[in-house]
């Protein structure tokens, strides 16, 4: 291993050295490039010493579960259809309110937060997010869940650990665990917005409502500043009273009081500047969310509130590792995912909500989503035929007038993540894995992705669920008006046919105006719906187990296909699997600022790991990293403060802030 320490710069800003050592919390600069990157060398993987004393554990990104593709329709769909289309907004009915880009974000819990991160801000982090927001213009994330519930602030923790978890004596299905955490969790999330533009929602520890806890709002709102989008009060709350968190008799009317007990709080907390960002009620499912709005709450509250939210999962998978509830058998269920019916059925309960979050002026959240609670399903939330259902779930959420929706992420036991990494004894990655390169994506992550290019940075897409083909529910269609023009169209074929023999034809007519003389096309294909990797977008991917670095591989494939301007008509085959999303107007090009994880030998600063170890005073050498895994927490083997390394290059001063001790 190289006794060199690289770090590949192709531009960095000017910082004078005084006024850095005066700052009491080191920041990442962004580089300001189309391809910035940090490589290091020398480093020992994650504070792993020995390779021999390493035991694989198998995490859900890595199990083989493959399911059989469900049977294809009888009588199968018709191959061939019409779809005629209004060439203006104008006189469209049904429309949905504006969309933003970043309609699909990431709900993250907070106990595994700094494993997700793993320590370091990760470069395949950085990508993945990069990947996002050079489409959507920014990155929604939600830091919460069940564990923020008993979340509780100190100033320190040994090690400096960002964040440490104890038993909460919680009796939540999936005993989540409580989570201290310290200021450097909040400068671990204002360092990832720094680089990809993310925004954030926390939640405001809700377990004791006789002494609320609001250091997360505090240091929140003092050090994300634009990038704290809101504040959650209640994580499904209907479940206080079946998780013990509140007495059996704990009603709509009562979280409504205690959110307003949390209103006056924050009012009088002078350390509280934003007192209108709260988000709720946040119900799962057990309440409707119409029993809260006849409690009061929006009229109550509508000037403290930043958004409405619920919360809903289309099923669980709880009683295999948590033994509550019944058996769901992943094949049996696989075919309720793959087709229209499931994410039209999982809007409908939210269409009276929705409209009244319109009227009063405010967000509509689905705060947490994915394909089933307790973690999802083996074989149906890591395949292609998940993805698939997760794209079209969105988009009918949008449709339904809702204004963004979370994807859940949990840990390692997880397999609706949208990637995943190795892991060792003690959670630990391998000594041998590549820790910049050695992770795994998991094909729900190509849903948002893909969602943010249907709608957009424009903030002004509206689409239109069009019905087509006697509404197939097999293979959905949606139009989407940007700027008030027809735009996009989506189309998506749920069947796996490997003869082609339920590829369809859509053929596109655009009413009051012309088809262009051609369109371009990008597909979303698989082999089958069944397939965890061989997945594209475009003709890219983000390859396949343990070779990701969040970057696409491969040449950009959009399809140009001609249409005929005299019959004003564009035919559009979609193979089966696949989702194809026509671009009708020309599409606006996307440069992915990446950060790299490979040698380049064009603009690199060099400097012996040697000296680095001590030109910050610290002896740095002797630092050995940790990361988080679900239940335990390692960290740097020496006490300190947090790691930064200072390179002078020149007069410029790069300083790369490395660990946040988890």
């Amino acid at each position: 291993m190289s006794s060199t320490l690289r770090l590949e710069l192709a531009s960095v800003t000017s910082i004078a050295p005084s006024s850095l050592l005066a700052t009491t919390r080191v920041h990442l600069w962004l580089l300001d490039a189309a391809h910035a990157s940090v490589t290091v060398y020398g480093q020992i993987p994650l504070g792993i010493t020995s390779a021999a004393t390493s035991q694989t554990t198998v995490a859900a990104a890595y199990n083989t579960t493959v399911l059989i593709p469900p049977a294809i329709p009888d009588p199968a769909p018709a191959t061939s259809f019409t779809l005629t289309l209004q060439s203006t907004s104008t006189g469209v009915t049904d429309l949905s309110i504006p969309v933003p880009g970043t309609f699909f974000g990431f709900s993250v819990e907070m106990s595994v937060i700094t494993q997700l991160c793993e320590s370091y801000i990760q470069v395949p982090l950085l990508n993945l997010f990069s990947n996002i927001r050079e489409r959507a213009g920014a990155v929604h994330v939600r830091v919460g869940g069940n564990t923020q519930e008993y979340a509780y602030y100190v100033p320190t923790l040994p090690e400096e650990r960002a964040i440490s978890k104890e038993s909460a004596n919680s009796t939540n299905p999936t005993q989540t665990p409580a989570v201290i955490y310290t200021m450097d969790l909040f400068y671990l999330l204002a360092n990832i917005s720094a680089h990809v533009n993310v925004h954030w929602y926390l939640g405001v520890p809700f377990n004791d409502t006789s002494d609320f806890r609001l250091q997360i709002v505090e240091y929140g709102e003092a050090i994300l500043g634009d990038h704290l989008l809101g504040i959650q009060v209640g994580n499904e709350p209907d479940l206080y009273a079946a998780h013990d968190h509140r007495n059996s008799s704990y009603s709509p009317q009562n979280y409504a009081n205690e959110f307003g007990e949390m209103v006056d709080a924050l009012a009088a907390d002078s350390n509280v500047p934003v007192k209108n960002n709260l988000i709720g009620p946040s119900v799962s499912g057990t309440w409707t969310p119409e029993m809260v709005w006849d409690t009061g709450f929006i009229t109550d509250y509508l000037d403290n509130l930043f958004a409405l939210s619920v919360e809903h999962y289309p099923t669980d998978n709880c009683f295999p590792e948590y033994g509550i509830g019944v058996y769901h058998d992943p094949q049996v269920e696989f075919s309720d995912f793959l087709n229209h019916t499931s994410g039209v059925a999982l809007c409908e309960p939210y269409l009276n909500s929705t409209a009244i979050a319109q009227t009063v002026g405010k967000p509509f959240l689905m705060f947490e989503t994915n394909s089933a609670s307790c973690g999802g399903f083996p074989g149906i939330s890591d395949s292609f035929g998940g993805a698939l259902w997760a794209l079209d779930y969105g988009l009918q959420m949008a449709y339904s007038n809702f204004s963004g929706a979370m994807l859940h992420v949990g840990g390692q036991d997880d397999y609706y993540n949208y990637y995943e990494w190795t892991v060792g004894a003690g959670g630990f990655p391998l000594a041998s894995a590549n820790v910049m390169t050695d992770k795994t994506p998991l094909p729900v992550y190509y849903s948002a992705l893909i969602a943010s290019e249907v709608f957009g940075s424009t903030n002004t897409s509206q689409i239109l669920d069009l019905h087509g083909n006697d509404d197939n529910i097999y293979g959905p269609q949606y139009a989407i008006y940007e700027n008030g023009a027809l735009a996009r169209v989506a189309l998506f074929n749920f069947i796996t046919d490997p003869s082609g023999a339920n590829t369809y034809t859509a053929t596109i007519t655009v009413d009051g105006g012309t088809v262009p003389s051609s369109v371009g096309v990008k597909y979303f294909l698989s082999p089958s719906v069944s397939t965890k990797d061989n997945i594209t977008w475009a003709g890219q991917t983000l390859g396949t187990i343990h070779e990701v670095d969040g970057r696409f591989q491969g040449a950009l494939n959009v399809t140009t296909i001609s249409c005929d301007t005299g019959a004003n008509t564009c035919l559009i085959p979609v193979p089966a699997p696949a989702f194809a999303l026509v671009f009708l107007t020309a599409e606006e090009t996307i440069s992915t600022v990446t950060f790299s994880t490979t040698t380049s030998g064009a603009n690199t600063a060099t400097i012996a790991a040697s000296v680095l170890a001590t030109s910050n005073g610290m002896s740095g050498a002797q630092w050995q990293l940790g990361s988080t895994s679900d239940e335990k927490s390692a960290a740097r083997a020496r006490k300190g403060t947090n790691v930064a390394l200072y390179v002078f290059a020149g007069a410029t001063l790069v300083v790369f802030r490395l660990a946040f001790g988890c």
